[in-house]
């Protein structure tokens, strides 16, 4: 078991325990600290806290890390694009369509179910058996760049740069309208929705710091090629800003509208940079526009 301790200073006062972890800690999600903090592995100054405990500021907070269970998704062959790999890592282009790793509906075919057939299980267990190795995830119909961990010293160096926003992602969008400012950031808290748990929304309440930096690229009529650069990563992060500031991803379901010609949103990850963990090499890969995407620029554009 691993123990995390952990410092709440006097700007923490007042707010809930299991939220100020999970944001302190990003390989934990809030449910996670939870059942944690339900089952005795959460200490508040060597006390047992109770569910929805507040923070006072100053308190010195430890968090028991179970072993991981024993890994039973099944591996798969099925084929995967690796962009680069070594001991450490390796980067995969994911396509549009596959699912990052099993869930309720998904309980196989899945990046993960291919991870665990190339690598021969040897992925990082930080996340547990559902998510090995998996340091960061785009969404089953977003295409495109993602690392993947093979050991956890890995995985938790790639982590810290996420957290500290040192680790470059860099997506490309197809957006719906014409952007009056050609390039600037969207500074908006993210939270679930309340009137739709599957949905995520900008909201004060329960929300987490989220900022995405865009620059249009090409104009197409009323619709917009448009990079975002990504110094957070809240689920769904692009697509919930794309639609808050009246610029819906094109094709998006949930937070637009669908559009003929494709399914799902017309998003693809195209680049990643970060420190290498072992050799502190900074290293970026950038990867093409899959044919999807540039099918749907070639109609657009006509």
């Amino acid at each position: 078991m691993d123990e995390l301790l952990l410092e709440a200073d006097q700007t923490c006062k007042g707010e809930r325990l299991d939220k100020w972890i999970s944001e302190q800690c990003d390989e934990l999600t809030r449910n996670a600290v939870q059942k944690l903090i339900e089952n005795g592995s959460v200490k508040v100054n060597d006390c047992t806290p109770v569910k929805n405990y507040k923070l006072k500021g100053g308190e010195q907070v430890s968090i028991v890390i179970p072993e991981p269970e024993v890994l039973d998704v099944v591996p798969q062959d099925i084929p995967i694009d690796i962009v680069y790999e070594d001991d450490d890592l390796l980067i995969v282009n994911k396509p549009k369509g596959m699912v990052v790793h099993p869930a309720a509906g998904n309980p196989d075919g899945t990046l993960v179910n291919a991870l665990l057939f190339h690598c021969k299980g040897r992925l990082s267990s930080i996340n547990g058996v559902i998510r090995p190795g998996i340091v960061h995830r785009i969404d089953k119909l977003t295409s495109g760049l993602l690392i993947v961990a093979k050991n956890d010293n890995a995985h938790n160096k790639l982590a810290e740069q996420i957290k500290e926003h040192s680790f470059t992602r860099e997506y490309q969008a197809v957006c719906c309208g014409r952007f009056k400012e050609k390039q600037g950031t969207v500074d908006a808290p993210i939270g679930r929705s309340k009137f739709d748990r599957k949905k995520m929304c900008v909201t004060e309440q329960n929300s987490r710091h989220a900022v995405t930096h865009y620059e249009v690229l090409e104009e197409f009529g009323q619709y917009s090629l448009v990079r975002f650069r990504l110094e957070t990563g809240r689920t769904h992060q692009i697509r919930v800003h794309c639609a808050y500031i009246g610029h819906p991803v094109l094709g998006d379901e949930v937070y637009g509208k669908p559009f003929k010609g494709i399914e799902g949103q017309c998003l693809h990850a195209k680049l990643i940079g970060f420190v290498h963990p072992t050799t502190g090499e900074y290293m970026e890969f950038d990867s093409e526009l899959p044919e999807y995407f540039r099918k749907m620029l070639d109609k657009l554009k006509k």
